[in-house]
């Protein structure tokens, strides 16, 4: 990925429950892909510089992606790189950082994000969840992978056992497990800008995403200290089940070409 694009503004991609999971109710595989290609189309047309694809919608969760699973999301992910060549495009299987590098390294995606759980030990709704740094990077180094691994320090959603501070966390991300960047947010904008501001001291020159709590009100102030944000339930009206508000994307796209011209005063 071209770091002199930064800060980058992504939407989440997030197709109806796939078949084979607990949540779909029916819809077919070719109807999800339809909408899924819609929505990228409308996103691409906006102007915004990519997408996430992840599978918010399948449940209940474990930490190992299902066979069918893997599968499916390759087949969007060759779609919408094949169709929007131009545009960046992320990975995240939930919650399986190796299935997401799996689906990367097919459909040759610009990079991974892995959001539960890249280091230490959490507890969801099926248990425990284990970091997957070591399996990761074995990973990568068996297949020859130059795809960059994004990971969440301390996904905000999530229950840590043992947890360090987030900035100690988004450190040893880095510099322990070798992730390539870090997606991170705070319980408010003023303390997702101390965060990011603490971080950047510590690992100068290292990718960080805001993870959550991006809206149309406060994005402007945050992406000129992130480096980039992925964006989901502010554009959906506040339930990431809805489809994307085109008025309000294209309010949150606005306020981030602020903060880029922001940016460049500086």
């Amino acid at each position: 990925m071209d770091h002199s694009q930064f800060p980058l503004a992504l939407v989440m991609i997030q197709p109806d429950a796939l078949p084979g999971s607990y949540l779909n109710n029916g819809k077919t595989f070719e109807e999800i892909k339809q909408d899924v290609y819609k929505e990228a189309k409308m996103i691409t047309d906006m102007g915004f510089d990519g997408f996430i694809l992840q599978n918010m919608h399948d449940g209940p969760i474990s930490q190992r992606a299902r066979q069918e699973t893997i599968a499916y999301m390759t087949i969007l992910g060759n779609m919408i790189k094949t169709n929007f060549p131009d545009k960046i495009l992320g990975i995240l299987v939930n919650w399986d950082g190796l299935a997401s590098l799996a689906v990367a390294e097919a459909v040759h995606a610009d990079f991974v994000r892995v959001e539960h759980l890249y280091t230490g030990v959490s507890v969801c709704d099926t248990g425990f969840m284990y970091g997957q740094c070591a399996e990761i990077c074995e990973f990568k180094k068996r297949l020859g992978s130059k795809i960059p691994v994004y990971a969440d320090a301390q996904e905000v959603n999530s229950t840590y056992v043992a947890p360090k501070s987030k900035v100690d966390c988004a450190r040893d991300v880095v510099r322990s497990a070798f992730a390539d960047g870090v997606f991170m947010s705070g319980s408010s904008t003023e303390d997702s800008i101390r965060l990011v501001q603490q971080v950047k001291e510590k690992l100068p020159g290292v990718p960080v995403f805001l993870g959550g709590g991006a809206t149309g009100d406060n994005i402007c102030d945050l992406m000129q200290y992130y480096d980039g944000v992925s964006v989901a339930t502010w554009i959906k009206n506040g339930n990431m089940r809805n489809p994307i508000d085109p008025k309000r994307a294209e309010i949150f796209l606005s306020e981030i070409n602020k903060a880029r011209e922001l940016r460049k005063a500086k």
